[in-house]
C-alpha cells in the first residue's frame, strides 16, 4: 500500500505538488476564518491581567456540570440575541470556547463581525480537562 503510494507520488510529483498546496492554503483559511486560537496557557494569562472574558457557548447543563472560572454561558443559538449583553467587554478579548473545539471558531466569526475581538480556545473545554485545569460547577 505504501510503496503504491509512493509510486504515484514520484510518477504524478506535479498533482501531489498541487494538492499540497490547495490543502495548506485551506487549512490556512479556515484557521484565519475563526480568529485567533489560544492554548489555555494563553487563555490564563489574558484573563488574569483582565484583558480577555471567556465565552462557554455551550447549553446551558453541559454548563452547570463544569465551566471555567468567571465565564459566561451564552448558547450558541442564542448568541445574535445576546449580543448586546458583551457590549460592555467590547475593550477585551472575547474568548470563545465549547466542548472540543468544533464550533467556537464559527462564533468567533461572528463577533468578529459585529466588531469585537475575538479568539477561541483552541481544543475546546475538552483540552482544558486534559491540561488537568479546574472548572467549576
Amino acid at each position: 500500500m505504501v510503496a503504491h503510494l509512493i509510486e504515484f507520488a514520484t510518477n504524478h510529483y506535479l498533482l501531489v505538488g498541487i494538492f499540497a498546496v490547495l490543502l495548506a492554503l485551506l487549512l490556512s483559511l479556515e484557521t484565519s476564518r475563526g480568529g485567533k486560537s489560544l492554548s489555555c496557557r494563553e487563555l490564563t494569562a489574558l484573563v488574569n491581567s483582565d484583558q480577555g472574558v471567556v465565552i462557554d457557548i455551550r447549553a446551558k447543563k453541559d454548563f452547570s456540570t463544569g465551566h471555567i472560572v468567571d465565564s459566561l454561558n451564552i448558547p450558541q443559538d442564542k448568541l445574535a440575541s445576546r449580543m448586546a449583553e458583551l457590549e460592555k467587554h467590547k475593550a477585551k478579548t472575547l474568548i470563545v470556547v465549547d466542548a472540543m473545539g468544533q464550533h467556537a471558531g464559527a462564533t468567533a466569526r461572528e463577533l468578529l463581525k459585529a466588531g469585537f475581538t475575538a479568539a477561541k480556545l483552541s481544543g475546546g473545554v475538552s483540552s482544558w480537562k486534559a491540561d488537568n485545569l479546574p472548572l467549576v460547577k
